[in-house]
């Protein structure tokens, strides 16, 4: 089991602002940071959990908002999957640059059924496991479209000024 980051946390209010700033020392790994938390949105600082520092091989990458449905739904193209299988294919053709855990998944999984873009009957797994297989709706592979036009359009614009800078 994974050592978890110890933190210690000090509060400094600035009531101009209606924010309190949150002085955040990593223990751990001896990291300083300051969160703000504005207070007109946040009543309290319920849970404060410090991000897994990246490696110099850079083992995880941040995806934009959003960036998980468009995998999930591109996942289902190729036909119905269990739950463990989308976040496999995934891994498998980002050749491990993408690893997506179960507690982004499944909530993704429960966004996309409730927007009536996947669908989920109980089936039986590979393993003979009973099992909730995933499959796109036909608004699924519109909104498939739409996204991967619209992650075109962003990928196309970044790379634009990558090239410039």
């Amino acid at each position: 089991m994974p050592k978890r980051n110890q933190v210690s946390l000090s509060r400094i209010t600035n009531p101009e602002l209606s924010s309190s700033v949150w002085r955040v020392i990593n223990v751990t790994h001896k990291l300083d940071s300051l969160i703000v938390v504005d207070i007109r949105q946040q009543e309290s600082l319920t849970c404060c959990r410090m991000s897994t520092p990246i490696g110099t091989d850079q083992s995880r990458l941040d995806l934009l908002q959003g960036t998980l449905d468009l995998l999930i739904l591109r996942a289902l193209r190729a036909g119905a999957m269990h739950g463990w299988a989308i976040s496999e294919r995934i891994q498998l053709i980002s050749q491990d640059v993408l690893q997506v855990n179960q507690g982004s998944l499944y909530p993704a999984l429960h966004r996309l059924e409730r927007r009536g873009w996947i669908k989920a009957e109980w089936g039986v797994s590979e393993l003979g496991r009973r099992a909730r297989f995933y499959s796109l709706t036909a608004s699924g592979r519109k909104q498939l479209e739409i996204e991967a036009e619209n992650w075109g359009k962003l990928s196309e614009a970044i790379a634009r000024v990558l090239r410039m800078a």
